[in-house]
């Protein structure tokens, strides 16, 4: 009977609070992610490292977080303990985060300005961020299957993380914005103390919402299956067997590349080509993200399963290539237009995050062997 009423409560929505607390558990990587997306090669080429140099920086990153995805995806899901998992990640992200736009610290101790040990410095503490974000984002995006079986919350706690990534986007221009306005960087250390700045004032903030998550959320139970059963473990080279396991990875790629592509480089099109003023460098991601965040929330509200979902994928989808042919056709003398573009790209980005990020918990993928 125990057992019955255990079950019952993972197929019961969850609450608020719940729903809150888990979304808010992102909040740190998602403001580091937007900081390192937006502004870390822009940081690197101005203390001085070539293009070059900053590229490798940024590819040894990637790197390092492709082979950490796989790992933590295995052992996770070999030894559960997702807190765990997402406490020492955030712990690996705040202190290399800070390293890195905290300066070159082999540099100080070796008294060199060397080109190259500034790039092995960078790099290392790059790989060593994105160990740690790989960690804390495998760990935070597998616990869903295992809070609750409802697959409607499951959507609503995937939304909700997907609203706190619009805010830490959010803050992480207002934060930029302040510094970069109250702060001249007229030298060398000005550079480095503007992005330190922004850099600790985002830490701080992603680690308040990082222990907000800790003690709201409890450990969830691993591997819970369809009516409380618990499946046994399956090798990880069965799902290269699986035509589904291709599906799900190509649809969360593409949904990734056309949100990384819509924030790190619609800006350097406002600038380069339409020629716009400074500040629709930071207005334009911001409307994308406002647009964006009031969408997930209003999706929160929507009972939901495969075929809705698939049908707001592909809503998401078509509007994008609508935008993306009307930011192609844009010319100069129409770039105001780019704002009203903006707002549906928000929408686009929020409607196709939902279903990349809820396709295999919707469709039960992983009960399905």
């Amino acid at each position: 009977m125990s057992n019955d009423i255990e079950d019952d409560s993972f197929t019961m929505p969850l609450g608020r609070w719940s729903v809150f607390y888990y979304g808010v558990g992102h909040m740190l990587n998602d403001i580091t992610a937007a900081c390192w997306f937006t502004y870390l090669l822009l940081f690197l080429t101005d203390i001085g490292l070539s293009p070059r140099n900053a590229a490798t920086v940024m590819l040894s990153g990637q790197i390092a977080d492709g082979f950490a995805t796989i790992f933590a995806g295995e052992l996770i899901d070999r030894f559960g303990h997702f807190k765990i998992w997402h406490g020492a990640g955030s712990i690996l992200v705040a202190v290399s985060f800070s390293s890195v736009f905290g300066g070159c610290l082999p540099c100080k101790i070796l008294a060199t300005c060397s080109s190259t040990v500034e790039t092995i410095s960078y790099s290392t503490f790059a790989a060593i961020f994105n160990v740690g974000w790989a960690a804390t984002q495998v760990s935070h995006m597998s616990m869903v299957n295992c809070i609750t079986l409802n697959s409607t919350s499951r959507v609503v706690l995937a939304s909700c993380r997907n609203a706190f990534t619009m805010v830490a986007n959010l803050s992480l221009y207002g934060i930029a914005l302040i510094v970069f306005d109250v702060s001249s960087a007229e030298t060398h250390d000005d550079i480095e103390n503007q992005y330190r700045w922004i850099a600790y004032v985002s830490i701080f903030i992603g680690c308040c919402f990082v222990g907000v998550f800790h003690l709201g959320t409890k450990e969830p139970r691993s591997k819970i299956g369809v009516q409380g059963d618990c499946h046994a473990r399956i090798s990880w080279a069965y799902w290269f067997q699986k035509v589904l396991y291709y599906q799900v990875a190509l649809v969360y790629v593409l949904t990734r590349l056309v949100l990384n592509v819509s924030q790190a480089y619609l800006a350097f099109y406002v600038i380069n080509d339409l020629r716009m003023a400074q500040s629709a460098k930071a207005l334009i991601p911001a409307i994308i993200y406002i647009c964006s965040f009031i969408v997930s929330v209003v999706l929160q509200g929507i009972a939901w399963n495969g075929q809705r979902l698939k049908a707001y994928y592909s809503a998401g989808g078509i509007l994008w290539m609508f935008c993306g042919a009307a930011i192609f056709l844009l010319t100069r003398s129409l770039s105001s237009f780019i704002y009203a573009i903006s707002i549906f790209i928000g929408i686009a980005n929020a409607l196709m995050t939902v279903y990349g990020l809820n396709q295999t918990s919707v469709l039960n993928v992983d009960c399905d062997f």
